[in-house]
């Protein structure tokens, strides 16, 4: 197995952050990415374990002197993937899993070429809308803007290497391994049902209102 990183995209609440740690619970050979951030740390949260806390300053000389793989500025913080985190990963011989958005994905790729990248989508689109209207306490514009985001992402299908549909979790976390382990078949864009897939998730939520 060829240490590399493995970008997980997907639209909000497909469940890439549930197969994401599942795969690093479900091998020793695959360890999950930290991501810097200038946001404050939340109650409970560990500087290391769930975010490298850091000021504006450090994450802009991070910035400056090429340590991070890809960032982005999300309401007025920063975000990004340390450098270190992947040469770590590759002085152990495992893989580095990351769970980012798709420019987050492109960066990626455009720092490290050989990257992996997989796309999950729904099974439907009522599964997709359930997700994207979980949270009760959302207003309709939050619900609005989540759509919005989930469309620009799945109009990007085309350029991940790997696409996914996460049905049932354990079929999704075999699929992934088997990805990531060489032995998945690459498939940009995705077969004939995942493109069909893709695009009904477009047309509908192209014609849905929140």
């Amino acid at each position: 197995m060829r240490s590399t990183a493995v970008a997980i995209c997907a639209p909000s609440g497909v469940g890439k952050t549930t197969v994401a740690r599942r795969l690093v619970e479900a091998s020793v050979d695959v360890v999950f990415s930290v991501s810097a951030t200038t946001r404050p740390a939340r109650h409970g949260e560990l500087h290391g374990v769930d975010y490298f806390f850091v000021s504006r300053a450090e994450f802009e000389s991070m910035i400056e002197e090429s340590a991070l793989l890809e960032w982005a500025e999300v309401h007025g913080e920063l975000y990004g993937t340390p450098r270190a985190n992947l040469e770590e990963a590759q002085r152990n011989g495992k893989q580095l899993i990351l769970d980012i958005d798709v420019q987050g994905a492109r960066q990626l790729v455009e720092a490290v070429p050989d990257s992996v990248t997989i796309f999950l989508l729904p099974p439907s689109f009522d599964v997709l809308m359930g997700r994207l209207k979980a949270r009760k306490s959302e207003d309709d514009e939050r619900v609005r803007r989540r759509m919005l985001t989930a469309k620009s992402e799945l109009e990007a299908v085309g350029e991940f290497q790997y696409v996914v549909v996460n049905d049932r979790l354990d079929d999704t976390i075999e699929q992934v391994q088997t990805i990531i382990s060489g032995g998945g078949q690459r498939s940009e864009g995705g077969t004939p049902d995942v493109e069909r897939l893709s695009r009904g998730l477009l047309d509908a939520l192209g014609g849905a209102k929140a």
